[in-house]
């Protein structure tokens, strides 16, 4: 398994040593308890998407807190892909945590019917899906003294690829130092089949979204570019050299830096006056 989680293009190979590997495992799961023990909650609460970082999320949550004290939530709409919710459900299942399958598409269709003006928006109305996820484990978390497990990685976080104040819209990211390689790696070491660990990233915000159609990269690729460049200290020329990509992925990458910083920072203020 250790082989198949890195693609065979791949340009850079971020996959840490078994030590490594073995260390992380353990700090994740720490923190979760950590986490939920500094907030005198009584477990966690996460959505289950069927993709490999809500899973991986999902694993360590039940390796930190016991299966009993983590509770997911299954929240198709209308664009989801019916496998990815029977991954989900397979998640649960096989964890034997509790869970729920709420259908989103009324809930999503009150705010269509509120501003139709903004119904035929393919983004707006992707991220009211993800925005209603959100409501929805605060609600089941607040009901149950929880808190909501996010379940966003390094990549998706330095690249803006989530929806403010909704995926992002959590207590805490346990793999959220984790390049999308990395998590690949941890979800193949913690036992998750390899199907779910290969599998196509998709938010799943309308019918034949991908993950990496709209970042325009790989996600091999992009990580490749962080770590070296945006995260690292290489100039655009030496990152060319080293990943053999092309200034042109380099540029693409740093502009979605860029432009979502303001998903990484607190909502802005003027500044402080001295009155």
């Amino acid at each position: 398994m250790q082989q198949s989680v890195l693609s065979t293009d791949a340009p850079l190979d971020l996959r840490l040593s078994p030590e490594e590997l073995e260390t992380v495992e353990s700090h994740v799961s720490q923190f979760i308890t950590d986490i939920v023990a500094d907030a005198g909650a009584d477990g966690a609460v996460l959505g289950l998407s069927g993709g490999i970082d809500s899973t991986t999320v999902a694993y360590m949550a039940v390796d930190a807190l016991g299966a009993e004290n983590v509770h997911g939530l299954v929240m198709p709409s209308e664009v989801n892909d019916d496998a990815n919710m029977s991954d989900a459900e397979w998640v649960a299942e096989e964890l034997d945590i509790p869970y729920e399958v709420i259908e989103i598409q009324p809930i999503a269709e009150s705010f269509f019917e509120a501003i139709p003006e903004a119904a035929d928006d393919q983004m707006a109305v992707g991220n009211v899906y993800v925005r209603t996820r959100a409501v929805l484990n605060y609600f089941l978390a607040n009901h149950e003294n929880k808190i909501v497990l996010g379940t966003g990685n390094r990549s998706e976080a330095l690249t803006g690829y989530y929806t403010k104040y909704g995926d992002q819209a959590v207590d805490c990211n346990p793999i959220g130092n984790l390049y999308k390689q990395q998590v690949r790696q941890l979800a193949a070491s913690v036992g998750i089949p390899e199907e779910l660990v290969m599998k196509t990233p998709s938010a799943g915000m309308w019918v034949g979204q991908t993950d990496e159609e709209e970042l325009g990269l790989g996600y091999d690729t992009v990580d490749a570019i962080l770590a070296l460049h945006v995260d690292g200290p290489l100039s655009v020329d030496a990152t060319v050299r080293q990943l053999d990509v092309t200034s042109e992925d380099i540029t693409r990458v740093v502009e979605l830096y860029e432009k979502s910083k303001h998903k990484r920072q607190m909502p802005p203020a003027p500044p402080s006056l001295s009155l």
